[in-house]
Formats: C-alpha cells, sequence, structure tokens
C-alpha cells in the first residue's frame, strides 16, 4: 500500500553550537525517499560514511522484506507453493511475530496476507482502472487469505509456513517502520542520539534535535488537492506513522475505492476515517497499527487504542462536507504524550 506522506516539521538546522556539526543525509529506498537529520556533537563524523552505513542497512532491509525484488527473502518464500515450513531469517521472524500480534489485538484488520485482495482491486500491479471485482472474485481471494488462517510462524528455530499453499505475504504496511528502526540502530553504533529518520513518512526520533529542543513532527491534513499540516506533535524518542486514504483511491460510478482494505469483508474501508497517526515505541509498531487503525475506523479503533494504551490521532472526514471539512480526536495516550493538549 502507497503510505501517506507525514510532513516534517521544522528541521531546525540552525543555532548549533560550535562544537557540534548537522548530518543531513536524503535518498531513495522502498519505492519512495529517505530523510536523515541528526546532530554530530563531536563534529567528527563525514556524511559520507554515515550515509554509506545507512545505505549497506536499507540495501540489507529489502534484500529481506521487499516484494518488489523477485531475489529478496519474502518472495522467495512467496514463491514457494508448498506446505513445509520454510527456514526464515531472525529479522523476517522479527517483523512477522509483531505483524501477528498487531493482527489479533486489532480482530484481524491488519493482515500481511491481503495481497490477492490489494491486487484484485488494482492496487497491487494491476490499476485503478481495472472494473470493480465480482462478488464471485472477491470470494475466491478471499479463500486465500487471512493471516491466523493461511500462515503460521515458528519462532524457535525461526520458520514460516504456508496452511494454504496459494497465499503470500505483503509487508508494505510494516516493512518501512522496520527500515526506519533499522536505520536508527545504525546512527547509534555511529555514535549518534540525536536524530530524526524518515522513510515515506514513517518517522522515528531520538534526543534534542539542533536547537536542543524535543523534535516536531508534523501531521499532513488529508487534502488530496494539496499538502498542508493538520497538527504539529512532539516525539519524544519515540517513532510515529500515519496511513491516510486520500492519496490511493479510484471512483466509478460515484463511489469512491480506497487501498485500506477491510479483512473482514474483502472490500475498500468505506468509513469517514481519513487518516490515522499512531505513536509508538518504535516506528515498525507505529506503521502497523497506523494501517490497523485506519482499517477499523475511528469508532472501534479508538476504542481499542485506549485499552491497549495506544497514542493515536483520528482525523475524520465531517458528514457535512466530507472532502473539506474534518474534526480530530486523540486516545487517551496520544493526549497524554503532547502534555494534556
Amino acid at each position: 500500500m502507497m503510505r501517506l506522506v507525514t510532513v516534517l516539521a521544522v528541521l531546525c538546522v540552525a543555532a548549533c553550537d560550535v562544537d557540534q556539526a548537522v548530518l543531513e543525509i536524503r535518498g531513495e529506498t522502498m519505492g519512495t525517499t529517505y530523510t536523515i537529520v541528526a546532530v554530530d556533537k563531536t563534529g567528527a563524523l563525514k556524511a559520507e560514511e554515515v550515509r554509506s552505513a545507512v545505505e549497506k542497512t536499507l540495501a540489507d532491509v529489502n534484500a529481506t522484506m521487499s516484494n518488489w525484488d523477485p531475489n529478496s527473502e519474502i518472495s522467495r518464500f512467496n514463491a514457494q507453493q508448498g506446505t513445509d515450513p520454510v527456514a526464515i531469517s531472525d529479522e523476517l521472524a522479527l517483523v512477522m511475530g509483531v505483524a501477528n500480534e498487531v493482527h489479533v489485538q486489532s480482530l484481524g484488520r491488519f493482515d500481511v496476507t491481503l495481497g490477492p485482495l490489494i491486487e484484485l482491486w488494482g492496487f497491487g500491479t494491476r490499476n485503478s482502472e481495472s472494473p470493480v471485482p465480482s462478488d464471485g472474485e472477491i470470494a475466491a481471494a478471499r479463500q486465500i487469505v487471512g493471516q491466523s488462517k493461511v500462515l503460521s510462524l515458528t519462532t524457535d528455530p525461526p520458520s514460516l509456513r504456508k496452511t494454504v499453499p496459494e497465499a503470500t505475504v505483503f509487508l508494505a504496511a510494516i516493512a518501512k517502520g522496520y527500515g526506519v528502526d533499522r536505520v536508527a540502530a545504525t546512527l547509534r553504533e555511529q555514535g549518534l542520539g540525536d536524530y530524526m529518520v524518515e522513510i515515506g513518512g514513517e518517522v522515528v526520533a531520538s534526543g534534542k534535535n539542533p536547537k536542543g529542543e524535543i523534535w516536531s513532527i508534523g501531521i499532513e491534513r488529508p487534502d488530496a488537492a494539496k499538502r498542508t499540516v493538520e497538527s504539529i506533535v512532539r516525539l519524544p524518542d519515540m517513532g510515529m506513522a500515519t496511513s491516510g486514504d486520500y492519496r490511493n483511491y479510484f471512483e466509478e460510478n460515484g463511489v469512491r475505492y480506497s487501498h485500506i482494505i477491510d479483512s473482514e469483508s474483502g472490500r475498500p474501508i468505506t468509513h469517514l476515517t481519513a487518516s490515522v497517526t499512531v505513536i509508538a515505541e518504535n516506528a515498525m509498531l507505529a506503521d502497523g497499527w497506523a494501517t490497523a487503525l485506519l482499517a477499523l475506523g475511528k469508532e472501534r479503533g479508538l476504542q481499542i487504542a485506549n485499552e491497549i494504551g495506544l497514542a493515536a490521532f483520528f482525523i475524520v472526514r465531517d458528514v457535512a462536507d466530507a472532502e473539506r471539512s474534518f474534526v480530530t480526536v486523540a486516545s487517551e495516550r496520544f493526549v497524554e504524550l503532547q502534555g494534556g493538549n
């Protein structure tokens, strides 16, 4: 799934102490872009050396998680048509373990096996000009999806097994967050403790920005026509991700079809929740939960967020003017993190 690009607020690249340096690194990965801003308090690190370490990390993540690389670990798993256990890397086992936790807690709405339905609705390699699928086509695709039904994960030793040979795993809704966390770990290995990492809108921040303040990140207003900031939040040593339904969709016969698929119905979501931002202990969790809560919608999503202590911010279309007017609501934990505002 294409994901909403979170607008980065002011990066504060001025007002540094005389002995420290600000490293800014930008590039492309995972079909999108990445941005790193870090404070080198010693002034001794070279940006190109840090970039080299970061790009090696990103290459490793893609070699494991990319659904667009036919030689990646997950692509090789998908290509297998048997039901025998397949040995997997510790990295893939970690991501699949978190995916399973979010799947269960979100009542199945987060589901990494929805690839056949995503393709059927034209949000994969097909295009959105493909016709709306029939009830029969949807029913057939649903027979080979369902994370708890078609996959079985073993952690010691790590292995993954299909219980339905045609099952596939699509990691776009969690792999970018994992990539952000891996890049953050690489920066720490380089001796950096004050940084912001962003890949395609998924963010992790640590320490302070170059002005010595907690990092501030903007949440984009769900407006398909232009990019504006709805709200700016503080991100204290945590990960953040936003999922929205308004950039990747198509319309047919007056009906709007979003790329976010409801695993229960096999159809795009139809509720009025336009975007969900999640702040969590790491970007991988935030990434998965942002998709899960958007699929659930504000009412049920907010209830679950409060039950498990998850920081979530919902932007919901106003019934009276769904394309231009929005209301916002935040979970209890989100309000707490933002100082009660």
